[in-house]
């Protein structure tokens, strides 16, 4: 265990927290099921103060686990061996702006609404977004490179990363592309540390681009008898128009977040499933031609479109508002990639495979069409305590991971790996590509003392 007393070598006390209270909260993310216990919880400010903890964490052998918003679902924030967690929410600051590179300079710790809200004071626009922007952290994003809801039009955090400074597992400080457009100086180290959950360096500063501000949104929601009509309703609408989001929802989903926002239902009539897509205003008259070709086919039965930005507001709740309505459920989740034409195949198969085995549980899908991105949330029955129930979740995955595979598909599309799907990797990864992934790690982080056991399945004693 670490102390306060041998940590202060490196930090003032007022940044270091080891209350039981402090230690739970920041000990874990969103996931639930791990044990949670944390040594202490560190607040560095800067990066001379991350280098100094690397340095501290390598001479006495202390594990530390990067903590950003603690949104994630995978795990990989948790701490449960006694590890250091290390908290960026006092590196928190915008650092720089440049409006001629339309890039802006911040700490990892700045929340993600927050740089939202400082493009558009500049007139511009950070175009990733998700539920949890209000307290995801630009970091954690970076980490795990979160997707979100408009990835169809502006693509991953991946995507919006100009440069970044990070201290590696051996402590040097990399500064990773400077914001540069084209740089052909060999190895991208920035694209290797998006996406690495932190086990290869702590990212201390950040470059992202902003987008020019788009113009008004509209908002369209309509009903979906048949899951296999949903490509063609993304294919006719995209052959017309740019679309900014084209998300999914069953109609269970829909009850869920009805009953716990006490919404109105957008339809006259229920269906079994439901697309949201959002557009530029400007080509509402195509957006009508489309939704009139794909009436007249069958694939949809009806729609509803958005008279003004509340109303437009009011319908993102019906998808926005989905995974936060099934918390009460404590849901077994899976957050699941394929091909956008594997779609309907690959929800009619885990279908098949839960309602044959599991007739008890409930099925809520919704997700993110348009990229091929599903969020499966199995519901816990009354009759199942939390632990079985999660037992019995872990003994469904392989066999949901089987389908994802044979789909060549990815256990995690956009949450990460963390501890949740750790020993499942080998269902998107081969063992040559695991093997080179474990070479980097130790290459990065020779001492294994960053975000330990996450990732990267356990190897054999």
């Amino acid at each position: 265990m670490v102390s306060s007393t041998s940590l202060t070598s490196v930090l003032a006390s007022k940044q270091i927290k080891e209350d039981p209270e402090s230690l739970q909260i920041w000990g874990k993310d969103w996931t639930n099921g791990f044990v949670v216990a944390p040594s202490a919880v560190v607040f560095p400010e800067s990066l001379d103060q991350l280098q100094d903890l690397v340095a501290y964490a390598r001479a006495h052998q202390v594990k530390l686990v990067p903590s950003g918003g603690r949104t994630g679902l995978s795990g990989g924030a948790v701490a449960s061996q006694g590890e250091v967690v290390v908290s960026f929410d006092r590196m928190n600051k915008i650092l720089d702006f440049s409006a001629k590179d339309r890039i802006v300079t911040c700490q990892p710790g700045l929340v993600t609404a927050n740089l939202q809200a400082f493009a558009e004071e500049q007139g511009l626009y950070y175009p990733v977004d998700f539920a949890s922007s209000g307290s995801s952290q630009i970091g954690g994003n970076v980490a795990t490179n979160a997707g979100g809801i408009k990835v169809i039009r502006y693509g991953l955090t991946r995507d919006w990363v100009a440069g970044m400074k990070v201290v590696t597992g051996s402590g040097a400080l990399l500064d990773c592309n400077a914001g540069l457009i084209k740089n052909a100086t060999g190895y991208d180290f920035r694209h290797l540390m998006i996406g690495s959950e932190g086990t290869l360096g702590l990212i201390g500063e950040l470059d992202m681009h902003l987008a020019p501000q788009p113009e008004p949104q509209i908002v369209m929601v309509v009903g979906v008898p048949s899951v296999v009509d949903l490509l063609d309703i993304l294919h006719a609408f995209s052959d017309k128009l740019t679309l900014s989001a084209f998300e999914f929802f069953s109609d269970l989903a829909l009850q869920k977040v009805q009953a716990h926002r006490k919404l109105p239902a957008p339809l006259a009539n229920r269906v079994d499933n439901y697309a949201l897509l959002e557009f530029d205003e400007s080509e509402l008259a195509k957006a009508e031609e489309a939704f009139a070709l794909c009436m007249e086919e069958g694939w949809l039965v009806d729609g509803v479109i958005s008279q003004s930005q509340a109303q437009a507001a009011a319908l993102w709740q019906l998808r926005e508002g989905i995974s936060e309505s099934l918390a009460p459920y404590t849901p077994y989740k899976n957050d699941l990639s394929v091909r956008i034409s594997e779609v309907p195949g690959f929800l009619a198969d885990v279908d098949r495979y839960v309602n044959e085995g599991y007739p008890d549980f409930e099925v809520c899908w919704y997700g993110h069409i348009g990229d091929g991105n599903l969020h499966l949330n199995i519901l816990r029955p009354e009759s199942l305590s939390l632990e079985e129930f999660f037992h019995v979740g872990h003994t469904m995955s392989p066999k949901i991971f089987e389908l994802v595979q044979a789909r060549r598909g990815s256990i995690s599309a956009e949450h990460g790996v963390g501890l949740l799907k750790r020993d499942f990797l080998g269902y998107s990864r081969g063992d040559d590509e695991i093997s080179l992934m474990r070479g980097l790690k130790h290459l990065f982080d020779p001492d294994q003392i960053l975000n330990p056991d996450k990732l990267l399945p356990l190897t054999e004693a």
